[in-house]
């Protein structure tokens, strides 16, 4: 199975998603966490544009099996949609494949129950209709504003009465069903970048919530809906999970128990995690812990 990394430079030079504390903590992310899995998969890719291969192959010296700037399509697209990237990643993907996060670490191989399924994500998350997260039926009213429809498979779901929706945590996605990972991934591109839903996109400036929704409602919603469909190509389709539930996921003991480690959005930041991840890597490579300071200071100077 191969592994997949994606780094879309343009969100991390506008800070878009959640950043590191400092440039050379995501530099050192990307060697630990390239370095535990290289154990673990035959192959590895990255899917990047042109500044992030400069960055991460040239000057760092990461070496990955395969390398696409294919990210480069992405130069004119608000870099507000950064899980553009990880979907443009997706999609590429011709044979079965597990795509990481830059801070997924993987100390132990992933189950092999985990790696034989049709689709696996890293777990379910459910939110409630009443809480403040952002709405998959609020996405549907604003393109029904300018005579615009979302999906078949958003419309199903958001019909459904229940009292909260679902999302696949995606630190870690992959699968078997390489055909049915490129329909989502394609589809939710194109729901993004279609000049036709530049309007509604406008009216919805702030793009954090939007993401999870692209890319992990949307996950939900095709699974949900094909797998049931008389007619769908992908009847029967199902997803694993590598932890039953988001609080499973990130309870420190069970993910350590796992060999997983997923740091949890604003966490990247925070200086106890900064310095475990120096001391880890100043352990495993001295070399590239050095070599990380040297790049970081490059990529200050250049802006990515």
């Amino acid at each position: 199975m191969r592994a997949v990394w994606s780094f879309w430079s343009q969100p991390y030079k506008a800070q878009a998603g959640r950043t590191w504390r400092e440039p050379r903590h995501h530099l050192l992310a990307w060697g630990l966490s390239l370095k535990l899995a290289s154990r673990h998969f035959d192959q590895t890719m990255l899917v990047t544009d042109s500044p992030g291969k400069a960055l991460l192959v040239d000057r760092l010296g990461l070496e990955f099996d395969r390398v696409s700037t294919e990210l480069d399509s992405l130069r004119n697209v608000d870099p507000g949609w950064w899980a553009l990237g990880k979907l443009v990643a997706y999609s590429l993907q011709d044979r079965p494949f597990v795509h990481l996060d830059t801070d997924v670490f993987l100390w132990k191989p992933l189950p092999p129950s985990l790696l034989s399924a049709p689709v696996f994500a890293q777990c379910p998350e459910r939110h409630s209709l009443d809480g403040g997260w952002c709405q998959p039926s609020h996405i549907q009213r604003v393109f029904e504003r300018y005579s615009l429809s979302v999906p078949v498979e958003w419309e199903w779901a958001t019909s459904r009465d229940s009292n909260c929706f679902r999302e696949e945590n995606c630190g870690i996605l992959g699968g078997n069903r390489v055909d049915f990972i490129r329909y989502y991934a394609q589809t939710a591109i194109r729901m993004v970048t279609d000049p036709i839903h530049a309007a509604p996109w406008q009216e919805l400036p702030h793009k954090d919530a939007l993401n999870m929704l692209i890319e992990q409602f949307w996950l939900a919603a095709c699974l949900d809906y094909h797998r049931f469909h008389p007619q769908s190509p992908f009847r029967g389709i199902n997803i694993r999970y590598m932890f039953p539930s988001f609080e499973q996921a990130f309870n420190p003991q069970v993910a350590a128990q796992a060999g997983f480690t997923h740091l949890l959005g604003d966490t990247k930041a925070h200086p106890a995690v900064s310095e475990r991840l120096e001391r880890r890597i100043a352990e495993l490579d001295p070399s590239f812990h050095r070599h990380c300071r040297r790049v970081a200071a490059y990529a200050t100077e250049m802006g990515v």
